[in-house]
């Protein structure tokens, strides 16, 4: 009996021990970003932190990002007395972002949401309104960070997944994980940014903007549009400087009055520090959020004469294992990745990719920079199979992970 029992134990032991065992192999492979201390070594000499914010959110740092986007404006802390935050929350009721956003589209033919190009968090929200929306008839997507270009437009239709040539923006993982999804459900994408302006015409860049999109409205006439894009561009009415941006245009040269959503205008909703941050944390914001006053109407931006009708305010982020939280939701799992094994030299990137998908041209599904072989490295990754891919820019390794 003794020695049944030592048998089975040893066979269990060879079998684990041969399921844990993965194979690494070396690969030739050209990382495509950019390591922290080529990003800090670039923004200490130029003072271009617009720049080194959008090189850490294009490489899955969204702390960094955060943090040297505010190095490149004056950001001020702020404190509310108890009787403001009290007035605060006795004229606001908090509803759910997502819920309220899709049952006002119902009612529209076409829903306009922005981002910050810094900021993976308004890419990860927009993501989370593409079924719902899809099943309300908005079947096409219109995305501003699309490369200009037909045919890599078309075989990105085709292909399913995006590929480094997709956008500059769009090599951001989280920004590759919206088109993926949106791809995946079954939206029809399609570019609407003009190649033809310069930094002294943005009022024609607008113009031609909506252009575009009321091209590709008019040969679908029967069906609804989302249109993601930057910052202003969402913005109705008359500006002061450009007469009227995209949105504005699009409703003047379509007739169609589109439901507007703001991710970004609001600067507390993409500060680095909480301390920034004093008005969500009196209205004690936990999940996106849309404020709705006495009157049923939810709270908006407005400057002078110009408006975007629905504000979103997202809450303070807050990290797990250094990436932050909303990276392990909807879906996705907080995987940890064993490097103490690689034979390679540190710091290197951990790059992970959805198994069948080219890595030599695909954007991964998240990256994490890992300083030493002893550091944790965590992904947010779903259910699948991936090819885990660990280069410092000079060695390069591959091994398949699966994640249940």
């Amino acid at each position: 009996m003794r020695k049944l029992i030592l048998f089975l134990t040893i066979t269990f032991i060879i079998i684990s021990c041969k399921k844990e065992k993965r194979l690494i192999e070396k690969i030739e492979f050209g990382t495509k970003y950019k390591f922290s201390s080529e990003i800090e070594r670039e923004a200490f000499f130029s003072k271009d932190y617009q720049r080194s914010g959008t090189d850490f959110a294009l490489k899955g740092d969204y702390k960094n990002a955060l943090i040297h986007w505010d190095l490149g404006k004056e950001v001020i802390e702020t404190s509310l007395s108890k009787e403001q935050i009290d007035s605060i929350n006795i004229k606001y009721i908090k509803v759910k972002a997502l819920d309220y956003v899709i049952e006002k589209a119902k009612k529209n033919h076409i829903v306009i949401i922005n981002e910050a190009h810094h900021n993976s968090l308004h890419r990860v929200f927009t993501k989370s309104l593409l079924k719902d929306l899809y099943h309300i008839g908005y079947t096409n997507l219109g995305i501003e960070a699309l490369t200009s270009n037909d045919s890599l437009n078309s075989a990105l239709n085709n292909r399913k997944y995006p590929i480094q040539t997709t956008g500059y923006y769009t090599k951001d993982p989280q920004f590759g994980n919206l088109i993926r999804t949106a791809l995946e459900i079954g939206y029809t994408l399609f570019p609407y940014e003009t190649t033809n302006y310069s930094d002294d015409s943005d009022e024609l860049r607008e113009i031609e903007q909506a252009e575009s999109i009321q091209k590709v409205i008019e040969s679908k006439p029967n069906e609804k549009f989302l249109i993601y894009c930057g910052y202003g561009h969402a913005l109705e009415g008359t500006h002061r400087f450009l007469g009227k941006t995209m949105a504005g245009r699009l409703t003047e040269f379509t007739g169609i009055n589109p439901l507007t959503i703001d991710q970004t205008l609001f600067d507390f909703n993409k500060e680095s520090k909480p301390e920034f941050n004093s008005l969500l944390e009196a209205l004690q914001i936990k999940e996106s959020s849309v404020l709705i006053e006495k009157d049923n109407n939810p709270l908006r931006y407005e400057e002078n004469d110009t408006w975007i009708d629905i504000a979103v305010f997202h809450p303070n982020t807050e990290y797990i294992d250094d990436r932050p939280n909303w990276l392990f939701e909807n879906g996705n799992k907080n995987v940890s990745i064993l490097l103490t094994d690689i034979q390679i030299e540190f710091p290197v990137m951990v790059l992970a990719y959805k198994k069948g998908e080219d890595i030599n041209i695909a954007i991964p599904i998240d990256i994490k920079e890992v300083e030493r072989k002893t550091e944790n490295c965590n992904l947010g990754l779903s259910i699948g199979t991936y090819e885990i891919v660990v280069t410092n820019g000079k060695e390069t390794v591959k091994f398949e992970q699966t994640v249940q």
